[in-house]
């Protein structure tokens, strides 16, 4: 992974977007869109006289990505090995190159990059442009991973990502899972009913359905961003938070919060976000290469996630933390509690009540 402070980054994303206008305006022919994507003509020429591989001709393209988790984060991970896999199959031609860990911004501050062709793509649970997205993270929707995967590969899901493309300037080339079930945790009692979140104050990253969940259950909420969580913890800033295993061990959310409750409430989409100008100016043997492997990505980083939440819930667990499993009655309890989430959904144009039962009859059948 690529480390370079989010301040350069953003210098020398400006002076090449500033260049490739400059060359834009000034040339003949078609210009290819986005600051780092540009064909690097004259490797593809050399390549393709020695007659190296069938690729040379189409030129070199570099592909930067940004997204928040850290390194051995299923994302993170996955990332990785979509940027070796594409390498592969496209003979080293089209480069991507990943900035983890935030080093390009917060979540809705990358997604802008893409939108404005500064950063070609970014993955990320972010919604505030496309918020029908919003409907698959009602809470307690699902229970198992084939409902998630049901879900994200539906007609509805493509539908909705469809609609999300059109208002972002962007095209969606995955939809997979971003961390696995979504547990409780504060610093001050154990959560075993709605009640005991009263009066707590739970940390969000100012999603919707989030805020809306807590609310119904009496806490108040506050909006802090995943880069600063950790002290915002440690300061008291917020109580609690909530968050899949794999982002608590990741991030260490674990050492500033003792109680931790597995209520798998909800699970967020992980939509891979890419400037669709520059996407459209890529050779079509490259798009279909990249969603080839944005495909496989996505189907690792879901395995990984199962694969590794258990192991973090049990780093947390050895740290000392408490961790508290409620009784199937208990469950439903929390699940009554929120139930006024989804008719505020409906409200607020998140999604219809038919797209609420199309989506519990994907999950009753997955």
């Amino acid at each position: 992974m690529k480390k370079i402070s989010r301040r350069n980054f953003l210098k020398v994303s400006g002076a090449m977007a500033a260049a490739g206008a400059l060359a834009a305006c000034g040339g003949s022919g078609a210009s290819t869109p986005a600051a780092s994507g540009a064909a690097s003509t004259s490797t593809a020429a050399s390549a393709a006289a020695a007659g190296e591989d069938k690729f040379a001709s189409l030129g070199d393209f570099t592909m930067t990505v940004g997204h928040a988790q850290p390194e051995g984060n299923p994302r993170f991970v996955s990332m990785e090995q979509f940027a070796a896999d594409v390498a592969e199959a496209t003979n080293g031609h089209v480069k991507i190159e990943v900035y983890g860990n935030g080093q390009l911004g917060t979540e809705k501050e990358m997604l802008e990059q893409v939108v404005a062709g500064t950063v070609q793509g970014m993955r990320g649970g972010q919604f505030d442009f496309s918020p029908r997205l919003l409907m698959f993270t009602l809470p307690f929707l699902t229970n198992t991973r084939a409902q998630v995967t049901a879900l994200l590969q539906s007609d509805l899901a493509q539908k909705v990502c469809a609609e999300a493309e059109g208002e972002t300037g962007t095209v969606i080339i995955n939809l997979c899972d971003a961390g696995g079930y979504r547990q409780f945790s504060n610093s001050k009692h154990a959560i075993k009913a709605p009640a005991d979140l009263k009066g707590l104050k739970m940390r969000t990253n100012g999603m919707k359905t989030i805020d809306m969940t807590f609310q119904a259950m009496g806490a108040t909420t506050t909006t802090i961003p995943y880069s600063d969580l950790y002290m915002g913890l440690k300061t008291g800033v917020a109580d609690g938070q909530e968050n899949p295993w794999v982002n608590v061990e990741g991030m260490k959310f674990y050492e500033v919060q003792k109680y931790f409750t597995e209520v798998n409430y909800q699970f967020h989409p992980d939509p891979f976000y890419v400037n669709a100008a520059w996407w459209n100016g890529l050779p079509e043997e490259y798009r279909d290469i990249i969603t080839e492997c944005a495909t496989k990505m996505g189907e690792y980083n879901d395995e990984l996630i199962d694969k590794n939440s258990s192991a973090a819930k049990q780093t947390i667990v050895d740290y000392g933390c408490e961790v508290y499993e409620p009784s199937a009655d208990e469950l439903k309890a929390f699940q009554t509690a929120v139930q006024s989430v989804y008719d505020q959904c409906v409200t607020e144009g998140i999604c219809t009540a038919d797209e609420i039962k199309e989506m519990q009859d994907i999950v009753a059948k997955a």
